[in-house]
């Protein structure tokens, strides 16, 4: 059995924001509200949910971009969250993340050589010959020959840009990766060539990610679990290739329901209202006032998130009742 490579526990982040009135009780955007779950070495784990959820932030929370509120980060077993500079410097060798737009992630003023060799540069890794080899080989390993070493990235296409972002991640050798809406900018075919390359890549280098998405057909395609995040809540963790145990959250649910059927033999759930507002999250559960299933005890407690199987995990007082696996 695979171990734990990843683990955070009561993770959150609230962001203050300013005062309308002088007298007036300073207030918090509640963007992650005390999240926990593990990731696998070896696996890919989806993380989905609306525009504003939360998932960008748990990402860049993770590899210590942002910083957390409140919670615990684990790397093998290893507290991170409260490590130095010094500390935190040299675990970003194994730390990485491949950011959401390519055009904006790479600096237009500096050649590709440039973007891919300073990080070697940082972390004062080889020679110059040295690191020449490993920009090279890194080059090639998603997908671009050396040629590219001298360009720009304004003569490079989106799709080419997203891989030098992916080598900007791979090059110096990380074992874990935070790929935060990597295709969600590009044509659904450079899409599929981004997907299968990341797969492939997770395969020969032995990688683990954290794949966030707002899109469910991306998700569950490269995904080995997925989580479903709700206004900075996460209300349910399952396989993503399991043919039997379905999404059970009426969240989830809805979510699915909005994947076009080719067959028409699908009942789309519609959801009504807004999304609450982050900064009075609702009492209890948080996405009662939207749930056709709410009950009274959805707007008082908030439910925790339990195990229905040794593989699924849900948020939900429908499915407090029988057996519990921890």
């Amino acid at each position: 059995m695979r171990e734990e490579l990843i683990r955070v526990e009561t993770l959150a982040k609230h962001y203050r924001v300013p005062k309308m009135k002088l007298f007036e009780k300073r207030q918090a955007v509640h963007a992650v509200d005390g999240i926990s779950f593990g990731i696998t070495e070896g696996e890919i784990f989806g993380l989905v949910g609306e525009s504003g959820c939360g998932k960008s932030t748990t990402g860049q929370m993770i590899v210590q971009l942002v910083k957390e509120s409140a919670g615990s980060i684990y790397y093998r077993d290893r507290k991170i969250n409260d490590l130095s500079g010094a500390g935190m410097k040299a675990l970003r060798q194994e730390l990485q993340i491949v950011f959401q737009d390519p055009y904006s992630s790479l600096n237009p003023k500096k050649t590709i050589g440039w973007l891919l060799e300073e990080p070697l540069i940082i972390h004062g890794i080889g020679d110059k010959a040295e690191r020449r080899k490993i920009v090279t080989e890194t080059l090639e390993q998603v997908g671009l020959s050396s040629d590219y070493l001298k360009r720009y990235p304004h003569e490079l296409s989106g799709g080419q840009k997203q891989r030098v972002g992916i080598a900007a991640a791979l090059v110096l050798k990380p074992k874990f990766i935070v790929i935060d809406e990597a295709v969600s900018a590009l044509d659904v075919s450079v899409q599929s060539q981004i997907l299968n390359l990341l797969k492939e890549l997770r395969d020969k280098l032995r990688l683990t990610y954290l794949f966030i998405s707002h899109d469910l057909n991306v998700v569950q395609y490269i995904s080995d679990r997925v989580g479903v995040m709700y206004l900075g809540k996460l209300v349910e963790i399952f396989d993503a290739g399991s043919t039997v145990d379905g999404p059970l959250h009426p969240y989830t649910k809805a979510l699915f329901s909005a994947i076009p059927d080719v067959k028409g033999e699908k009942e789309r759930i519609l959801l009504k209202g807004d999304v609450p507002n982050p900064i009075h999250p609702p009492k209890g559960c948080a996405f009662h006032p939207r749930c056709p299933l709410a009950t009274d005890k959805c707007g008082r407690e908030r439910p925790a998130l339990r195990s229905i199987t040794p593989s699924h995990a849900v948020s939900c007082h429908l499915y407090e009742e029988g057996d519990i696996f921890q």
